[in-house]
């Protein structure tokens, strides 16, 4: 999941892959939604750190292989660790996410890093309705933001953890490690792109695409940056067709 968001927003998406057959999980970061949101002197916010998070998660798990959906700024992590991993994962599927190095974090999520500034916007749980609804041509349901504000209406630690993870991002060396991975990466790739994505545009995963041994690009318009809360059928239809695809 992305910046502000958390595993609920793939709630549209399981049934679908359940319903197939696949066995669907869907973990909140350390530090975000539901999850812990220990001190950065107990968990260190950086990518490396996410990354070896996940691997300790997918062990616990017991998965010897699986196929990995990674979705927004956050979804990083989770492709840099299918570069670090491939023998674990089987199919890789990325949604809007910042995977070649002319990505840029918009202001409205690089705002929450600046001192003082950045402490004070992140204890404010409307940062989630400015965020979640600033990367889309969509309202989200009242009901459905009630789930998102939860964790920051909950413990002020929410907001720290989210001001850390920002601050200590280092995307340009992230998407660069992954731009560079994607073109030895051989493993069935699908790149899924809501076009109306105002941060992260269309080539960028026209270009990624074009690096890919086995890749191919899924283009769905009127679906924004946190594709799978816009407009969850279309995600998942994509997702579901390209691995029942290729497991024929």
């Amino acid at each position: 999941h992305g910046i502000v968001a958390q595993s609920y927003s793939w709630r549209g998406i399981m049934p679908t892959l359940a319903d197939q057959g696949f066995r669907a999980i869907a973990p909140d970061w350390i530090g975000h939604g539901f999850s812990d949101k220990p001190d950065k002197r107990d968990f260190a916010y950086t990518p490396d750190a996410f990354v070896e998070a996940l691997s300790q998660f997918v062990d616990a798990l017991g998965l010897e292989k699986f196929h990995l959906v990674a979705q927004g700024f956050m979804g990083t992590a989770g492709i840099q660790y299918a570069l670090r991993h491939p023998q674990r994962v089987d199919r890789l599927v990325m949604v809007n996410a910042p995977i070649s190095p002319t990505a840029k974090l918009p202001w409205k999520l690089r705002q929450f890093a600046i001192p003082l500034a950045g402490d004070m916007l992140t204890q404010d749980p409307l940062l989630v309705d400015r965020t979640l609804e600033g990367g889309g041509p969509y309202q989200v349901d009242d009901a459905d933001l009630d789930v998102y504000r939860r964790p920051f209406l909950t413990t002020s630690s929410s907001g720290r953890s989210l001001m850390m993870t920002v601050k200590r991002m280092n995307l340009t060396e992230v998407a660069t490690e992954i731009h560079q991975g994607l073109a030895s990466w051989d493993h069935p790739t699908l790149v899924v792109w809501g076009l109306s994505d105002p941060w992260l545009p269309v080539e960028i995963a026209q270009d990624s695409v074009d690096l890919l041994a086995n890749g191919q690009l899924e283009r769905l318009d009127q679906v924004g940056h946190y594709a799978q809360e816009d407009w969850a059928e279309k995600v998942g239809m994509a997702i579901d067709g390209f691995l029942r695809q290729m497991t024929v």
